[in-house]
């Protein structure tokens, strides 16, 4: 049970691979524990879109994200906190990271005004102003009641020039400083941002000056926002190494399963992203031997489960070519089954990559696993 003297984020890493930088840990909260590495499916307005909790729970999900953003406008923090909190509002008892609504800087970036005192967003919605500053970012997330809460960043687009970078770099550091100081609540532990595009030396001097304030965890946000699969990891490559090796490492919005892998292979612990349910949304299924893009025409007949290496409730009972009939005719349990597959392939995945590590065979997982994707591209 969870006292008040406990920190609010307790990791703890019990195997290193032989091979790699892989570890496989554990972290504990105020709402249960998390087997690392780990994948949690995005709930960006407190639902994994399609997915019930019982179907999350039955693909064996340990912790979800939400979005600090999309819920400030609806249906607003304050409401979600008179409901009590995230938790008992969406009714998951476990683990729920919130993101402090930097990547919507980035991603709706057409809408935001960004200096150093913070963001004002035109909302999506209606065009009404939404001003989010670090110590607003914090406050939400405090109403919102989160286990991991993040603290607000500046996240560059891929491609800009070095002086602006460095500058969202800094930016990034005085507002995790105000984050730092923002925080009332003890039991949720918040998670500097290290920014600093592809740049190894930025990336070095994002990391060291959040591991000056001494955060319970850190992220490595501003990738996938447009480099290629190469330099994101060597970007982890460098980036990584600067990060204390006893605490939690977040990976943000990534993302396919090789990534996962390469990403866990260079010391990774923690990923969120949308591409599980956007994707089966969308008739994309992921399996252990790459992905099937189910509205083809070769599926009309095939009887066989999405993954025959795979253990979920859709697998068990569904044909590819029923999945396929669902989409054609525009019934919406296409979109539920495939994006319940998916999500369940993808805890599946980083399941067997904690086996491999804890068993010092994370490189030779990585080989065989990479190697099967690349044999059925």
């Amino acid at each position: 049970m969870h006292s008040q003297q406990d920190p609010p984020l307790r990791f703890t890493v019990e195997a290193v691979d032989r091979e790699t930088a892989a570890r496989a840990g554990r972290f504990v909260t105020p709402h249960g524990e998390v087997e690392t590495p780990a994948f949690m499916p995005v709930g960006t307005l407190a639902t994994v879109k399609g997915l019930t909790i019982d179907q999350l729970q039955s693909a064996r999900v340990q912790m979800v994200l939400a979005n600090t953003y999309h819920l400030a406008l609806r249906p607003g923090a304050e409401v979600v906190a008179q409901l009590g909190g995230l938790h008992r509002f969406m009714a998951w008892p476990k683990p729920i990271l919130t993101d402090s609504g930097g990547f919507q800087v980035f991603s709706l970036a057409k809408l935001t005004k960004l200096n150093d005192t913070g963001v004002v967003f035109r909302s999506h919605l209606d065009g009404s102003p939404l001003e989010l500053t670090p110590e607003r970012a914090v406050e939400i997330q405090e109403l919102l009641g989160a286990d991991l809460i993040m603290c607000l960043d500046e996240c560059p687009p891929h491609g800009l020039d070095r002086d602006r970078i460095r500058q969202a770099v800094d930016r990034t550091t005085a507002w995790a400083e105000r984050c730092r100081r923002a925080q009332r609540r003890g039991d949720q532990a918040l998670l500097g941002i290290v920014q600093g595009g592809t740049d190894p030396e930025l990336r070095q001097r994002s990391a060291e000056a959040l591991v000056g304030l001494d955060f319970p965890a850190y992220a490595v946000g501003g990738l996938s926002v447009g480099e290629s699969p190469t330099e994101m990891y060597t970007t982890l490559d460098v980036t990584v190494p600067h990060l204390p090796a006893g605490k939690l490492r977040y990976l943000m919005g990534v993302g396919r399963p090789e990534d996962l892998v390469e990403a866990v292979c260079r010391g990774i612990d923690l990923f969120d992203c949308v591409m599980p349910t956007r994707n089966g949304r969308n008739a994309m299924a992921f399996t252990s031997a790459g992905t099937l893009r189910l509205r083809n025409r070769q599926y009309q007949l095939d009887e066989r489960p999405l993954d025959e290496r795979c253990a979920c409730v859709v697998c068990e009972r569904h044909t590819r070519a029923y999945i396929r009939h669902l989409f054609l005719v525009n019934e919406m349990l296409g979109a539920i089954l495939v994006s319940w597959h998916n999500v369940a392939y993808y805890q599946q995945l980083l399941r067997e990559l904690r086996e491999a590590v804890r068993a010092g065979e994370g490189g030779e997982f990585r080989r065989l696993q990479l190697a099967r994707w690349a044999g059925n591209s």
